[in-house]
């Protein structure tokens, strides 16, 4: 026999809404619990809802509407940029969502290690940013410097907080040093970083480098997540 629904101190019948996981065979724990926190995340329900490939799209956009450098004709380099949530972002701010033809047309470069999706009005190309001549590279494509330079990467987790910490540290000072490189003077660095003690050098240049530097933690990324993003604006050039 078919149990009712519970029912609230008025009377009405209620249904949880929270979706459970059953753990299935060769299923770790972790797993598991991994895809309860998806099901549930109201983000990635929003994500799916109005067609970006992500959550992360809402951090970037959260990031925008706060320090405003997607701008209208802006030249942008997105590294680790798969699956392209923050491309569907700056695609349309850049080229001020298409309202107005007589405002300049923006550029962005996506850059990955793997093959990401095309989106209409980004260019995506397999590159290691790493890799000598890569900031040539980006500055032939994007047909001069950059105005922004973003990233959300983050390094496969090892679960071991200290030396995922070590990991993303170490990939956003890369990150940083392409943008030294390829940055026009004025320009912007967006990059996620996590919260810890190995990112004081990081930030001491930064500091040095970029009138402004900002650390923040935006509302889509989960508040159990030790992430946030600096936000370095008024590059100053290279010395």
């Amino acid at each position: 026999m078919a149990k009712k629904p519970t029912t609230n101190s008025s009377g009405r019948g209620r249904r949880d809404l929270t979706v459970k996981v059953k753990t299935a065979r060769g299923r770790k724990l972790s797993s598991k619990l991994w895809l309860e926190r998806q099901l549930n995340d109201p983000y990635v329900q929003r994500a799916r809802a109005e067609g970006y490939r992500g959550r992360a799209a809402f951090k970037i956009m959260e990031l925008d509407d706060k320090y405003g450098f997607l701008v209208p004709g802006a030249r942008i380099v997105d590294l680790g940029c798969a699956p392209g949530g923050w491309l569907q972002v700056a695609v349309p701010r850049i080229n001020a969502e298409g309202t107005n033809p007589k405002k300049p047309q923006g550029r962005i470069i996506g850059l990955d290690l793997q093959e990401v999706e095309p989106l209409p009005g980004a260019e995506i190309h397999l590159l290691d940013f790493m890799e000598d001549g890569a900031d040539d590279k980006v500055k032939a494509w994007l047909g001069g410097e950059a105005d922004v330079v973003m990233s959300d990467m983050a390094a496969a987790s090892s679960g071991h907080k200290q030396t995922d910490h070590l990991r993303i540290i170490a990939l956003c000072e890369a990150a940083a040093e392409l943008a030294f490189d390829v940055l026009a003077p004025g320009g912007t660095f967006v990059a996620k970083v996590l919260a810890g003690g190995a990112e004081g050098t990081l930030q001491k240049e930064l500091k040095q480098r970029f009138d402004k530097v900002a650390n923040v933690k935006p509302g889509a990324s989960r508040s159990e997540s030790s992430e946030k993003f600096v936000v370095a604006q008024g590059f100053r050039g290279r010395s």
